[in-house]
C-alpha cells in the first residue's frame, strides 16, 4: 500500500491540499477525475518529487507519461529508450511490443502523434519504478487512436502489473481503465468508485459505474 498522509500544498494564497490522505493499492490502476484546479496534476508532481509539499509521502521511484511525449528531439527512438534502459535486448523487445518495429532509428520529428506516444509508453515501462504516473496521456489523440493506445497500454501493463495513478478528464477513459475511480474536488476525495468487472472494460457494459460517476459529476 502506498500511503499519503497529511499532505498540504499551496501556491501562494491558493491552498490546493490541507491534511489530505490517500491510500493506493499496489499493482492496481487508480483513475483520478476532477475539475481543473482540483489538484490532480499537483498530486502527481508531489509523488514524483517535482514540487515541494508538507506531510508524509513515501519516497517513490516514478515513471511518468505526460500529456505530450517529451522525447529528446535529437535522439532516435532507440536512443530515447536507451536513456532509461541500458539493456539493448529489452529495448528491442519493447519496441516490438508497442508496434514500432522498423522505426528504431527514426527521430521524433518524423513520428506521428500516436507513434510518439507509443515511445512514451515504452519508456515509462522500461524504467524501473514503484509507480507509473499518467497525466492525460491520450488527451491530444482522436477517439479512434485513443482507444488503440488504451489497448496497447493494457497489453504492456498486463505483463508488468505496475501500480498506476492515472489523471484524466475523460469519464469513459476512466471507466474503461480504472480499477478504482476517484473524483477529486477542492483538494479532497469527493467520491470513490470501484467497478465490479476487471479492466479494461467495455464502457457500454461497465456495471453501471459510468452512470454513477456521471451522475455524481453532474450534481
Amino acid at each position: 500500500m502506498i500511503e499519503i498522509k497529511d499532505l498540504s500544498k499551496s501556491y501562494g494564497k491558493n491552498r490546493i491540499y490541507s491534511n489530505f490522505c490517500l491510500s493506493l493499492e499496489e499493482g492496481r490502476i487508480t483513475c483520478l477525475l476532477g475539475p481543473s484546479g482540483s489538484g490532480k496534476t499537483t498530486l502527481l508532481n508531489v509523488l514524483a518529487g517535482l514540487t515541494p509539499f508538507s506531510g508524509q509521502v513515501p519516497p517513490l521511484s516514478c515513471s511518468y507519461i505526460f500529456q505530450t511525449p517529451t522525447l529528446v528531439p535529437n535522439m532516435t527512438v532507440r536512443a530515447n529508450l536507451g536513456l532509461v534502459c541500458k539493456d539493448g535486448q529489452k529495448v528491442g523487445e519493447m519496441i516490438g511490443r508497442v508496434g514500432l518495429g522498423g522505426r528504431e532509428e527514426s527521430y521524433p520529428v518524423s513520428l506521428s502523434g500516436g507513434e510518439a506516444q507509443r515511445v512514451a509508453i515504452a519508456r515509462a515501462f522500461l524504467r524501473k519504478s514503484d509507480i507509473l504516473l499518467m497525466d492525460e496521456p491520450f488527451s491530444s489523440l482522436d477517439i479512434k487512436l485513443k482507444y488503440k493506445m488504451l489497448d496497447l497500454f493494457f497489453d504492456v501493463w498486463r505483463n508488468d502489473g505496475r501500480t498506476v495513478l492515472w489523471v484524466t478528464h475523460d469519464v469513459d477513459e476512466a471507466v474503461c481503465a480504472g480499477e478504482r475511480i476517484l473524483v477529486l474536488s477542492r483538494g479532497e476525495i469527493a467520491a470513490d468508485f470501484v467497478p465490479e468487472s476487471a479492466a479494461p472494460r467495455d464502457v457500454s457494459s461497465a456495471d453501471g459505474v459510468r452512470a454513477k460517476v456521471v451522475g455524481f459529476l453532474m450534481k
